[in-house]
Formats: structure tokens, C-alpha cells, sequence
């Protein structure tokens, strides 16, 4: 993930290269040949015309794949289960308390840690770097007598009669008394308290187990001692006793129940991470410096741990390697260490921590974004490609089985060189090859060493990026600064993103043109980062997840699927946005509900061309903005956006329907090719409004109604604001 996308009010950092040819689009889009389109449509009633004859590439599972990168909720307290923060004492134990905006805010972002705090006198507690558990330092307590001395931390959550189980790391002088309490409350009734067996100089794990008997938002964990001398604290864990090999149940139960073919791994986290430090003895895992989002990780959630969690919820994983300050051994040693025999040296580390069989990864990613200024250990392009192709060779050694995705970025005009703006903004095609173009240097310089090219866009509505501003923008400023409000309907906000998607096909299209031997090796793109910021307009991280929400991705993911011919893999941004949680439950949101719809009903599906009468509009603004494509995304039935496929066995055609206006629309169907008959089923999401959406705790606004129609209908009524998707039996099947 982009750094600045989320420093800078997230706004768009699409492409938006001029082709020099205009390409025509394929049948999926305008039924076989360009379409003249017209604002408006053409007034006529709305007629779409469907020919199971002619076929598309399948629509890949890998299409409705996810991103997860370690920011903090993200992967911790939404789908793992520890809720200690600090819990291997990377920062000093103070009786310094944090206001109010230290502490955890509990969303996907939130970088707060809450801290460990002295019990009993601050110089009591001293963090010793000599002898230290994990990491550089861990907590030595001097003891009293009669006065009980230790830490304590706040904030942990809390449901009633739910059992807690964990582990502390402890040694000190013998004889003395050391406690561990649970506090939810005042009073002896308002905590739980276990008296550890005797300690000794050595660490010893000893087990933990709590019951709470309250509900509780801002409950305490407390360890003290008493007695002569002293006693240190290595490590300790907490989580619900029903948590599963470490994840949240509710979470990855939720997740479970979307069809999202693949998870990648990966993000600015990477570009500065050890990934011996991921892997071993979770509570011999030394804590680092995440440099990349200024934080630190506990390292709890690895390579072991993301591999159970990807099985969890039934997705295949995507990892992405450390090429920022990372080597190629280390790379090819991670994957040895992934996919080796446990006869291979990294392979027999594997099986001594607990997993002999290989996890045979599939899909490696080489670095991540690299062409940002905001990736750790960033090179000039040229210098990069020669570490691509090193990292390649060294990581195909070790695997030659392995799918290779380069870390690409379509030559755009808001990534020319700062100081060549006034020449190049507009004016793109000198640059195409050259060091300022990245895919182009990859596809000259790399050819063999990759398999896929990856393509990152975020977005955010009620803006657009005006290529003549751009040109007046000083060196040393952002081209973000290029972006000028925009007044946008609703159908033109949701269909935004869509624009996005229809623009990276376009400048695939070029770079096809440019490097022909693309087609002939069929080298796909994977847009395996992706966002449509601030456009729910509710509270939560992404921008509510909220109906208006789903209108846009149920727009994205028709687009992707019209080209199946170029896009293979695409991850939304990130994965626990398709969810609404806090630190004790958790719901499917309208974004999870819209990829559960889409995942169900269209992964493996084959696409079929879909004609129609009323075209999209023409282009708004200019066309090379990084916003808008030479052609408008959606279906030839304007203001619906539609996308038409069989399902793997030629059993179904099935049809998604997104009604982006708040008037009911009514649409002709018409089918060549196959013959329907006999009951069809219509899924549906919609509500009365468009900021619909699903919190926890609260009565959800939203779900997907299933229902039957009987035969399949000449017509069809939509509803306001809603995503459909119809199932209509095939009784001649399409050949």
C-alpha cells in the first residue's frame, strides 16, 4: 500500500497514459464493434441483448482475491486473537499515563499501542537489557515484603462468563510470591487472580485461565509480587479460550463464507522486513521497527501463521518478498523455506517448527511498489530491473514452479519525471521505454523473469485530476496537488472506480502494441492492490462499507470480468474491510456481502458478449487524466451498468445488474445461442437507502435476498439503488 494515499485524504494515484492508437474494445464490452457513446443514452426503453455463442476467457477465482498487510488492525485484534499490546516489552515500562488519543481506536489503521504501566513505585521497575527474554529488554521488578510490585495493562475487552486462557514467561528469586489477575471491576469480586507455583533463575512458562464475570471495555491485566529480591517478566499472552490456532473465530468464520480465491501478503510492511524474525518460537520472535508505517511488530502473525489463516478461510496465499532492503538469498531462502523438502536446509527449519510438509506457495510477488519514494531501500528503475531479474534466478533455483508478479506501475501522467512536467504531462509517449516507464522497463528488460505484472490504483470521489494544473506544479510537489473537486451524481461517483479499471486496460492494451510478444506469451495483469476510498461516507476506515459503497466494487468487479483476457488476479484493499468488527464480535458489511455475491455466483464462470441500446456516456473530462479512460466503463445500457456469463457448466446464464440511480429501471432481455426455461432465482442487494450499512451490535440494514421468479422473464424491473444478480437454467445448453 501506498503511503501517501492514506497521509494525503487518499486520492487517486490511477493511470493515465495517452495511447498513441485507440484500441477497440472487446464484444464483452459493446457488443463486438465501437460504440459512439452519447450522454443520456438514446431516451429509448433499455433493451439488452445476450449471445451465449460467443464466449469469453473464464472469469479466474483469483479475481475476487484480497490484500492484508500488517497496519495495525488490520491483521491484529481483527483476525488474530492476543489482546495484549506490547507483550514482548519493545518500549519501556512508565508511570507516564497516555491521553486520550493513545489509545487503541480499534479500526483497521490504528497504529496505538496501548502501554504497560508500573504497580507500585515507577523505580521499582527496570527494563533489563543485559539479560533480556526476546528482543532488547525485559522488565525486572524489585520486590517488597509487604506491598505488592509489577506492571498492569488497561484497556482489554471483556464479555461475561467467557473463559480466557494464555501463558506468562517468569524467573526471579526464589521464594518469591507472584500473582497474575484479570480486573474487571472493584473489589475482590471484580478480578480473577492465579498465584504462580515457585519461581527459579530461569524462565518458565506457566499456564494462564480466566473466566470473566462481567462485560467490560476497559479491563486490566495485573502481575505482582512480593518478597525478597526480584523477578523478571519475558513474555506473556492473552486471548478468548475459543480462538482458533490463534485467529478470531467470528472473523474468519465471516471471511470463510466469501469466495475469495487468494490473499496476498505483502504491502510497504515487506520492504523492511526480516523474515527470520517471522517464523520459530512466537515468544522467541524478537519485536521490530516498521519503519515503512513507523510502528512496531510483534512479529506474532508470520509465515506459519498467515499459511493457517489463509486455510481457515479457504483462500490460496501470495506472498510478496522483501526487495526493498531485502536480498535475493533471503528471498530464495523464504521460499525454500515455504515450499522446500524437509530434507532442504530451510525446509528442516520449517519442520522443526512444527510444519513438515510443504505449503507448495504458488504465487511469489518481487517487492512491493517499488517505484515509490515511500518504499525502504528504493532504487532508480534501471537499478531496479537488474535486482528483479537477480531476485528471480535466485527464487526460481529454489522453486522453478513458482508464478513471478514484477511490481509494476503503468506509465502515467501523474508519475512523469518532477522536473518534466511542463514537457511530458499530456505528452507521455517520448517516455515510453525509457527509465521513467516502469512496466516498460520490465517488459524490455525482464522478459522470462516474470510471469504476471502487478498494477496498484486508490482512489477517493468528488475529485478529478486535471492534466493542465498538472503541468504548472512545482518539482518538489506532489501531483496529487493536480486534483480539483468534482460534483458528482451518484451514478457517476459509483461508476468512478470502474473508470479506473477501464483505464488500466487501456494502457495494457498500449503497452501490447508497444511489446506485441505480451499476447503471444499471454502475459497477464494482476491488479493486486486496490481502493475506492471516502465514498461510503460513513465512519468506518474505508468509507462506511455501506450500500453507496457497494454500488461502486459490484461496478469494479463487472469491469474486471469483461477482461478476462487481461486481468487474471485483482486483491481489494484489505481483506477485514469486508467486515465490520470491534475487539468482541463482528458482522459482514455491504463490501463483504457484494464479493460474497460475486465470488458465489461468478468465480470459474464463462463471459458472454451482452449488447445493448443505450450506451455509457461519453468522457466527462479530458482524456490521459489518471481518472479517465478513452471510453467509459460499463455495459451498453446506460444508466445500468450490466455483465452477462455461463457458469462452468453451461448449466446457467447468469446476469449481475447494477442500479446506480434512485429510479426503478426497466430493462428488455433478449437471449441468442441457448434456450431458458424452468425456475430462475434473483439475489439482491438493496435498501431504502444509500448509507445502509451493518455495525455490530446493531440490526443489520443490510443483506443479500434470495428469490424465486419462475421462467426466465423478457423483461426485468430493477430495483433503486441495488446490486442483483439473476440465474436463469439453461435447457438447451450452450455449446
Amino acid at each position: 500500500m501506498a503511503i501517501p494515499l492514506l497521509r494525503k485524504a487518499i486520492l487517486a494515484r490511477s493511470s493515465g497514459a495517452l495511447l498513441a492508437v485507440w484500441v477497440l474494445i472487446g464484444f464483452f464490452a459493446c457488443g463486438g464493434k465501437a460504440q459512439e457513446a452519447v450522454p443520456g443514452g438514446t431516451g429509448a426503453a433499455i433493451t439488452a441483448s445476450i449471445d451465449t455463442s460467443q464466449i469469453g476467457a473464464p472469469i479466474s477465482k483469483y479475481l475476487y482475491g484480497q490484500f492484508i498487510e500488517h497496519i495495525g488492525g488490520t491483521m491484529y485484534g481483527s483476525l488474530w486473537a492476543e489482546m495484549l499490546d506490547d507483550r514482548k516489552f519493545y518500549f519501556p515500562v512508565t508511570a507516564k499515563k497516555p491521553d486520550a488519543s493513545a489509545q487503541p481506536q480499534g479500526g483497521p489503521f490504528s497504529m496505538k499501542v496501548r502501554e504497560w504501566h508500573p504497580v507500585g513505585p515507577e523505580d521499582a521497575v527496570v527494563m533489563d537489557k543485559e539479560h533480556p527474554f526476546v528482543g532488547d529488554q525485559s522488565p525486572r521488578i524489585k520486590l517488597d515484603s509487604a506491598t505488592p510490585r509489577g506492571i498492569h495493562q488497561a484497556g482489554l475487552a471483556l464479555v461475561k462468563d467467557k473463559k480466557y486462557t494464555g501463558r506468562i514467561y517468569l524467573r526471579g528469586t526464589p521464594g518469591s510470591k507472584i500473582k497474575v489477575s484479570l480486573i474487571w471491576g472493584a473489589g475482590e469480586n471484580g478480578r480473577q487472580t492465579l498465584t504462580i507455583p515457585a519461581l527459579t533463575n530461569e524462565y518458565k512458562k506457566f499456564p494462564l485461565a480466566f473466566t470473566a464475570k462481567a462485560d467490560s471495555s476497559d479491563a486490566s491485566i495485573e502481575i505482582t509480587g512480593t518478597g525478597a529480591g526480584s523477578f523478571h517478566i519475558g513474555t506473556l499472552s492473552l486471548m478468548p479460550a475459543d480462538n482458533v490456532q490463534g485467529f478470531r473465530p467470528d472473523t474468519t468464520s465471516l471471511l470463510r463464507q466469501i469466495k475469495m480465491g487468494f490473499w496476498r501478503y505483502g504491502g510497504n510492511y515487506t520492504s523492511g522486513l526480516i523474515w527470520y524474525h517471522i517464523v520459530g518460537d512466537i515468544d522467541r520472535r524478537p519485536p521490530d521497527f516498521d519503519n515503512a508505517w513507523g510502528a512496531m511488530q510483534t512479529n506474532d502473525l508470520g509465515l506459519d501463521e498467515f499459511m493457517t489463516l489463509c486455510k481457515l478461510i479457504e483462500v490460496e496465499p501470495y506472498i510478496s518478498v522483501n526487495a526493498g532492503f531485502g536480498d535475493s538469498h533471503s528471498a530464495a531462502e523464504e521460499v525454500e523455506y515455504m515450499n522446500g523438502a524437509v530434507n532442504t536446509y530451510m525446509g528442516a527449519k520449517r519442520a522443526k517448527n512444527g510444519h513438515p510438509a510443504p505449503y507448495h506457495v504458488k504465487f511469489w510477488n518481487i517487492g512491493n511498489e517499488p517505484w515509490g519514494a515511500w518504499q525502504l531501500g528504493r532504487t532508480d528503475t534501471k537499478y531496479f530491473m537488474m535486482k528483479h531479474n537477480e531476485f528471480a534466478k535466485a527464487m526460481r533455483a529454489v522453486d522453478p514452479s513458482i508464478t513471478l508478479i514484477a511490481s509494476g506501475l503503468m506509465l502515467q501522467n501523474d508519475n512523469v519525471p518532477p522536473e518534466s512536467r511542463a514537457k511530458y504531462v499530456g505528452n507521455l509517449g517520448p517516455l515510453y521505454g525509457t527509465d521513467s516507464d516502469w512496466d516498460g522497463s520490465f517488459l524490455k528488460s525482464c522478459m522470462g523473469n516474470f510471469d504476471i505484472i502487478a498494477e496498484h490504483w486508490y482512489s477517493g470521489a468528488g475529485h478529478h485530476w486535471d492534466i493542465e494544473k498538472a503541468k504548472t506544479i512545482a518539482p518538489d510537489k506532489n501531483t496529487d496537488d493536480a486534483n480539483v473537486k468534482a460534483d458528482q451524481t451518484l451514478l457517476e461517483a459509483s461508476r468512478f472506480p470502474a473508470d479506473i479499471v477501464r483505464l488500466k486496460v487501456e494502457e495494457w492494451q498500449g503497452y501490447q502494441q508497444r511489446f506485441p510478444w505480451m499476447v503471444e506469451k499471454k502475459i497477464p495483469l494482476s491488479i493486486d492492490e486496490y481502493a475506492y476510498f471516502n465514498f461510503g461516507g460513513g465512519d468506518g476506515p474505508f468509507g462506511g462499507e455501506n450500500l453507496k459503497q457497494a454500488l461502486a466494487y459490484a461496478m469494479i468487479l463487472n469491469e474486471m470480468a469483461r477482461y478476462t483476457d487481461i486481468i487474471t488476479m485483482g486483491a481489494q484493499t484489505s481483506g477485514v474491510s469486508l467486515i465490520d468488527f470491534n475487539r468482541t464480535a463482528s458482522t459482514m458489511n455491504g463490501l463483504g456481502l457484494v464479493y460474497k455475491m460475486f465470488g458465489d455466483h461468478f468465480a470459474g464462470a464463462i463471459p458472454v458478449a451482452l449488447t445493448g441500446n443505450s450506451p455509457q456516456p461519453a468522457p466527462r473530462y479530458p482524456v490521459g487524466s489518471p481518472d479517465q479512460p478513452e471510453k467509459s466503463s460499463g455495459s451498453p445500457t446506460y444508466p445500468l451498468d450490466m455483465f452477462a456469463a455461463l457458469s462452468p457448466d453451461h448449466k446457467y446464464l447468469i446476469l449481475s445488474v447494477v442500479n446506480a440511480t434512485e429510479s426503478e429501471q426497466k430493462v428488455d432481455l433478449s437471449v441468442t445461442g441457448a434456450h431458458l426455461a424452468g425456475p430462475s432465482t434473483h439475489w439482491q442487494l438493496t435498501a431504502n437507502k444509500v448509507d445502509a450499512l451493518n455495525r455490530v451490535g446493531q440490526a443489520p440494514q443490510l443483506a443479500i435476498k434470495e428469490s424465486s421468479i419462475g421462467n426466465a422473464p423478457a423483461a426485468i424491473t430493477v430495483a433503486p439503488i441495488s446490486v442483483s444478480i439473476y440465474q436463469f437454467p439453461v435447457a438447451q445448453p450452450a455449446q
